[in-house]
This record gives C-alpha cells, structure tokens and sequence, in this order.
C-alpha cells in the first residue's frame, strides 16, 4: 500500500510534524519554507491531505492545482483565506481547529482587564523607560466588587466569566443563543436586555464577527454607558466601532480599553495607539507556546484520521460533488438554508425546534434538507461552529428538536417546502419554492401570503392593516437615503399586514428604531441574505 502524502504548507509546532513524521503510513512534506509559486504548482498536486496557516490561501488558484487533495486542516480557528464552497465544490472537507487556543484567548482577556484598571503597561514604562517614581500617578482600581459585562457566553466568554468570579466579581452574561443555564449554573446572570451588559463597570465581548455582532458597540451604546467604563476586545475587530471607540476614549467617557484586534491588521498606524487610556496588543489571542503547541497536535492528529478515511473533525462542509446532486435539488437546498438563516435573524432567540416539512419529489432527499435548514439556522449565532456535518449533533448538544415530515402535496406546485422554527418567544414559518430551474421564491411568511427573492437587505414590518402605513415606510427609509429595490405586501384575515421591504443599502439600527415608533407598527426585523 503507497503511503498518503499530507503536505504542511505553514509553519507549525514542532509536536505536530513529528506526530506525521513518526506515522508509517503517512509521507510527511514540510514545505512551509517553500515559496509559494512553487508550494502550489509542484507540491500541491502531490497532497492527498494539505495543513495551513494564514499564510497560505486556498482559493481558486490552490484548488486548480489541488488535483488529489481531499481535505484541507486550517491549523487555528478562522478560515477566512479558506474557499469552502469551492472546497465543497470539489468534494474537499475543510476542518479547523477550534478549541486549542481557548485558555490563550481567556487568559488574554483577563490580562487586558487587570491592564486597564490597574493601568499597568504605563506604570511599567514609567518606571522602566523613564526612569521615574511616582507611586502618586498610578491609582488603579479593582475588580472585586464591579460589575462585568459579557457579550457572548460561548466556549471562550463563558471561561471569562469563571475567572471573573474568581475576583468576586458580579458577571452579566448577554447571549440570546444559549440556554440561560449555562449561565446561571454559574452563579452568574442571564439578561436578554442589553442594556444591563451595556450598565456594566467592565464590557468584554467574545461573538463571532458577524452581520448581527458588527459594530455591537457604536456611539449610541457608549452612549448609555457608564462615566468611567473599560471596554475589553480580544475577539475580532470591528465588533466595537473603533471611531466611537476613538471618540469615547478621548472624551473620557471611556476610562480605558484593552484592544488585541483591529478591523484592519497590522494596525501599526491606528489612532487608538495614540492615546494614553488604551492597552494593545497584535492579535495575540493564540500565541502561546501551549497553544501554538495544541493546535499543531490537533491539526496533524485530524490530517491523519482524514487522509485514512477514520473521521473528519470539526469539519466545516458537506463534501457534495457537484455531478452527484440532481439538478433539480440543489437550488431546494440552497432555498432552505436561506430560509433558516431568515428565521433566525428574525427571531434572533434560543432555538427549541426546528420542523421541515417536504411536499413533491423533493421529499425523496428530507434528509439533507433538514441539515441544510439546520446549518442556516444556527450558523447565524454560531458561525464555522455548525456545519452540514456536524449540524444534527450541534442541534442535539442544545437541546434543538429536529423534526422531519413529508407531507401530500396539495399545493399546486411541483415541489414545496417549508420550515418552522420555535424559540422561546414562538413559532416563525417560512415557506417556498424554486421556479423554473433556478427561481428561488419565498412564498409565505407567518401565513402572509407574499412572492419574495431571498435576496439582499431586508426590514420585516408587521403592521395593523391601516390606511398610510406604505407612505409611512418609505418616508422614514428614504430620509435616511436610503433606495427601495423593492416592495412585497401580505395580508391576513386579521386586519394584520407583513410589509417585506428590500433596501439597496446597508440598514441601520436608526432606521430599524424609527420605524418602530410608528403607531401601526406590531414589530419590525432586518435581514441580510
């Protein structure tokens, strides 16, 4: 039997090459030291398995050449530089490692935290660098006693909050993904409100980066902050809006913040760097030796089980070849998962349960629609955590009951389906269909009737069904100028209305807030597909 070749593209730790190295059946090629052109033209088409780093993209140009490669390990948790759908495409599994610098990033934080209230990188520079005494400047405070703010309570926010009571701090968790257990069987308080993480002594956040986390904190949180508040971000950048943060931090509204991301890296001319009120550090959330040394370990070991065929973990994609899927079912798949990813940031809560129901041929493949309905409902809160392989067990590990029925099609449409999510606040129904071969159309929404593209930017508008609520929206949209692309009405029997309303912009929480003081307004959402 010829050995399997697994090609490490980046540097990693020392631990992991040996673990390849040491291996029988696996031929090990080290090339993170080759240039580039070269990495990907002469050694890429030898790999069955390749591991990366930052440095290396896989991307169009990666996958040309990747003639033999059925997974790819990005040694770290994001995979940013990594093509999945290209990957999926070629039926390439993509797995990550997203655990081993947990401890690293906790630690961080709490680093920055101790750093800002004790102003401690200053203090050092004042006596080492300057050569200067002066007890008398340096008055900190403690963190016994205040109050800490966590947005996100996830694998990392949810350690923040263990140390934190370790300093007899009170600990606020905002996390309306979660089970608020996992909190409170901490001892620590669950809040839906953000305004209570928002009246903390201490703000740290640990999301994902995504559309609902973007520019969580911006001028009008700050705002109804605290006089004096810490402000921590060892997540990713661009989570607090850096010119609100600016202007908080030279007002003094801000006391201090500690900062280990930026929403553009390497930032070696931020303005940030220039004030005194602010501890930085260059995105060292997983520089440690044990980290580093971790996620070599678990990247070499996951190669190995993927290149003999054993298991692929923390795999972020179905590998469907493209060839293998009827024509027909791909679009239904795609429509689906639209329509998960709809539900939940709709209802942004803690899901209960997610129902698919199939009517038509489409029935004959329930199974992978529910999974893809699965993934585009939690891949909203939980990002390159769920994936089409591992979505039915993240479901499960929150208690999410998947439920899957066919049903008589006595819709009058070739095929339908369509998708109930309860959470905590109710039920959300969304269903569609596709026309012709690639017409995705959602075609009822909470029993309003409507024929809606699963495109774009989106404002959700329930409404009583009065006269000049129309004029009403479009008043408010277009005086923050913003363009209507489009325009799609249901109604019920109740005297109730949907408005569907498809911006050409980007939707501001100030537009969102407007519309929601208006009298006939029952409850108004934003989506982005």
């Amino acid at each position: 039997m010829s050995k399997i070749t697994i090609v490490v593209c980046d540097h990693i730790h020392q631990k992991g090459l040996d673990i390849l190295a040491n291996d029988a059946d696996i031929n090990l090629i080290n090339a993170a030291d080759e240039p580039k052109e070269k990495l990907i033209t002469e050694i890429i088409p030898l790999a069955d398995v390749a591991i990366t780093r930052s440095s290396t993209d896989v991307d169009q140009f990666f996958l040309e050449n990747a003639h033999k490669i059925k997974s790819v390990v990005r040694a770290g948790v994001g995979v940013d530089n990594v093509d999945i759908e290209g990957c999926s495409k070629k039926g390439i599994v993509v797995m990550n490692v997203p655990t081993a610098n947990t401890i690293a990033a906790v630690e961080l934080t709490l680093t920055h935290m101790l750093s800002c209230v004790r102003q401690f990188p200053y203090a050092h520079n004042n006596l080492k660098l300057d050569r200067v005494w002066r007890r008398q400047d340096w008055y900190g405070t403690e963190l016994y006693g205040k109050k800490l703010g966590i947005i996100g309570f996830g694998n990392i926010g949810s350690r923040v909050g263990k140390r934190a009571k370790a300093f007899e701090m009170d600990v606020v968790a905002y996390d309306p993904y979660i089970d608020p257990r996992k909190a409170t069987d901490m001892d620590i308080a669950y809040t839906k409100n953000f305004d209570d993480i928002l009246a903390c002594d201490i703000i740290t956040i640990h999301t994902p980066k995504n559309k609902e986390t973007l520019g969580i904190i911006d001028k009008a949180e700050i705002a109804k902050m605290k006089d004096g508040v810490v402000l921590i971000n060892c997540a990713r950048g661009g989570l607090f809006n850096e010119d609100a943060l600016l202007e908080g931090l030279t007002s003094g509204k801000i006391h201090m913040a500690g900062i280990d991301v930026f929403n553009k890296e390497p930032a070696i001319d931020h303005p940030l760097l220039d004030l005194d009120n602010v501890t930085v550090t260059p995105h060292l959330g997983a520089n440690t030796k044990e980290s580093q040394q971790n996620i070599a370990i678990q990247a070499a070991s996951n190669a190995i089980e993927a290149a003999k065929n054993i298991a692929y973990p923390n795999a972020l994609n179905l590998p469907i070849k493209e060839s293998e899927l009827p024509d027909f079912l791909r679009p239904y798949l795609e429509l689906i998962q639209k329509m998960g990813n709809i539900a939940a940031q709709v209802t942004r809560d803690k899901v209960k349960s997610i129902k698919v129901t199939t009517k038509g041929d489409v029935s004959d493949y329930l199974e992978s629609l529910s999974t893809f309905a699965t993934v585009g409902v939690l891949s909203e809160s939980l990002q390159d955590k769920v994936n089409y392989v591992n979505a039915e067990f993240v479901a499960q590990e929150r208690n999410i009951k998947l439920i899957k029925e066919t049903a008589v099609n006595n819709s009058g449409l070739t095929n339908k389906v369509s998708l109930k999510v309860t959470t905590d606040s109710g039920d959300f129904f969304i269903a569609g269909t596709v026309f012709g071969e690639q017409t995705l159309r959602i075609m009822d929404i909470d029993g309003y009737k409507l024929d809606l593209e699963p495109k774009g930017n989106l404002i959700f508008f329930r409404n009583t069904d009065v006269p000049g609520v129309i004029g009403d929206v479009g008043r408010i949209v277009s005086s923050h100028g913003l363009n209507i692309a489009d325009f799609r009405l249901g109604r019920d029997n109740k005297s109730h209305a949907l408005a569907v309303v498809n911006i050409d912009n980007t939707i501001t929480k100030e537009v969102i807030s407007e519309l929601s003081k208006l009298d006939a307004c029952i409850s108004v959402n934003y989506v982005t597909i």
